[in-house]
């Protein structure tokens, strides 16, 4: 995946997680949760997209 199209959906995500902050009255406990999710799909989306999501998958502890 190009580097343009990880930066313009980045960029787009934020834009909108933004606005929805700032304009969609809600309680801040809603908030913080709708903010943990987008964060947390856009960790995995950017490990999937750099070919990294098989090293968190397959992450053992011990022996």
């Amino acid at each position: 995946m190009p580097l343009i199209n990880v930066v313009l959906t980045l960029l787009v995500v934020g834009v909108l997680l933004w606005l929805i902050n700032r304009f969609v009255p809600m309680q801040s406990s809603i908030k913080g949760l709708l903010n943990a999710v987008v964060v947390i799909a856009v960790v995995v989306w950017m490990l999937r997209a750099f070919g990294l999501w098989h090293y968190v998958t397959d992450f053992r502890i011990g022996t």
